[in-house]
């Protein structure tokens, strides 16, 4: 039975909090094992289903070799790797010993996973190792990327308790569906220069499966990673899920071990939002930002033309992107303007609050397209406001239902002429708002905006300049949800005034060094 994470979380949290404060380890030295943990619980997950495929083709148990499971996407366990050998170790036993030897011998099955497996198991408590596997027995099955998703909480968890900032974001699952939806990577070279935990090339994966195809022979995926720890989980996360990947450790901002410019069919990233203090001379000359250097101390815009530059002449971008950057004023202006006229600004995605688990404002997803500004489409973009679409998971989260993400999708679908799907169960939606089978603009919802159109407003990327919204006779008012709408906008807004204040605090600085 497939258990849904949401109605595990408090009972996971609260149990390992519990465990950890038990240890009196640093925060890196109990989540790195938790992590490794988890990853045998799914590695030996996959594992069986490969067995159990490679039995239903007609082989014998006991005549699969390594090379078979591998074929199938999923490592290769001898039998003392196995999650479910380590639960069962008689009481006694040395835990955190076998648990060192089980990490040893996936790494020497598995050339990949090379030095990346944590080792650090001898430092827990026998009793916090024996309830730590019995707490992970205990998930069931998680839909997503489980790894992301606990990563993100010990992480954010224990940088707290250490007195600092939580900085690395999981990206929910929804949110990665509905870019891979938009994007659609059916095969060739996927970037993600902001990695994480892997999650993107995750679900692209799994978009390649539901096709009936094989990840291995139609992607090939590439990241970066600034954390060390990051990268690693990043190698576990794909390893398991039987994804060939080339992730390499380095700081984006200043370099570019995978040479992207013009390299990718695909591009899909969550970059951490309005960071400050990118040394700006080190990045003036770079072909990767072929707009120019933003004056302002922010770098949204230098995410935003990396991902631009490393798309092939057909390549496809989707990436979440703060709100304000749609609206950012002076440099940041003119940059988006450039991008604007290019013709590659393909679709652009207002989505509401809560839906990342350490954030509550609402974001904007961007996507491009190279090879629009070369058709009839080249000076048009198409603008969604997906605030008002949202299932309510509990009172701080919300996510996308299955048919919400299809639906999304389908609106983008019909805008390019391309065919709807309706295998998520979307058609219910579809027929009520586009009952022709074709595209139109729907207030509240979607618009087609041509160039002429955004230079009205300013060159401006936000959704609700364009969209506008839909009338409410007064006898349909309902109090709750406009109460949430307001408090949405009024998000936004705040949003926006921080960026703004932040402008003119840099601007008044460079009036005093002139005088």
């Amino acid at each position: 039975m497939t258990i849904d994470f949401n109605q595990i979380e408090s009972r996971l949290w609260a149990a390992a909090d519990q465990l950890w404060a038990n240890t009196g380890l640093k925060p890196a030295e109990f989540s790195n094992p938790v992590l490794g943990l988890i990853f045998l619980r799914y590695a030996e997950k996959k594992f069986l289903e490969a067995e159990a495929a490679l039995v239903e083709k007609g082989l014998d148990a006991s005549e699969i070799e390594k090379f078979d499971y591998q074929a199938e996407g999923a490592l290769y366990l001898s039998d003392n790797a196995r999650f479910s050998y380590l639960l069962n170790l008689a009481e006694g036993q040395d835990v955190g010993k076998a648990v060192n030897e089980a990490m040893a011998a996936v790494e020497q099955e598995n050339e990949e996973l090379k030095g990346v497996l944590p080792r650090s198991y001898a430092k827990l408590p026998n009793a916090v190792l024996i309830e730590l596997l019995r707490l992970m027995d205990s998930l069931g099955e998680i839909e997503g990327d489980a790894f992301g998703k606990i990563y993100e909480y010990f992480l954010g968890k224990f940088a707290m308790a250490e007195g600092q900032k939580g900085g690395v974001f999981y990206t929910p699952t929804s949110i990665v569906k509905l870019i891979v939806e938009i994007i659609e990577p059916f095969h060739g070279k996927i970037f993600d220069p902001a990695c994480g935990s892997g999650g993107m090339f995750v679900q692209s994966a799994a978009f390649v499966q539901r096709r009936n195809k094989r990840t291995s022979e139609e992607l090939t995926v590439f990241g970066t990673e600034k954390a060390n720890d990051t990268v690693k989980l990043a190698k576990m996360n794909l390893a398991v899920h039987g994804i060939s990947g080339d992730i390499r450790e380095a700081n984006t901002y200043y370099e570019d071990p995978h040479k992207a410019l013009g390299k990718f069919d695909f591009v899909m990233a969550n970059p951490p939002f309005n960071v400050s203090g990118v040394d700006k001379e080190r990045v003036k000359d770079d072909p990767r930002f072929p707009f120019g250097i933003p004056t302002t101390d922010n770098a949204n815009y230098l995410w935003i033309q990396h991902f631009y530059s490393a798309l092939n002449e057909t390549g496809r971008a989707g990436f979440v992107m703060a709100n304000s950057a749609g609206d950012a004023r002076g440099a940041e202006l003119e940059i988006r303007k450039m991008l604007i006229q290019s013709g590659g600004v393909d679709v652009i995605v207002s989505v509401g609050p809560n839906f990342f688990y350490t954030v509550t404002l609402p974001c904007t997803l961007w996507f491009f397209d190279k090879a629009k500004a070369k058709g009839e489409r080249k000076d048009q973009v198409l603008f969604i406001d997906a605030r008002s679409i949202y299932r309510r998971v509990s009172k701080a989260i919300r996510d996308f239902k299955p048919e919400q993400i299809e639906f999304l999708s389908n609106i983008v679908r019909l805008w390019r002429g391309e065919a709807a799907e309706t295998g998520q169960g979307s058609q219910q939606m579809l027929q009520q708002q586009f009952p022709d089978g074709a595209y139109q603009d729907i207030a509240g919802m979607c618009k087609v905006a041509t160039r002429a159109d955004i230079e009205a407003q300013g060159w401006s990327l936000n959704p609700g300049r364009y969209v506008g919204t839909v009338s409410t006779a007064s006898d349909d008012f309902d109090f709750e949800e406009r109460i949430t709408a307001l408090a949405e906008e009024f998000a936004f807004l705040n949003a926006e005034s921080v960026d703004l204040a932040a402008e003119i605090e840099n601007s008044l600085q460079v009036l005093q060094r002139r005088v």
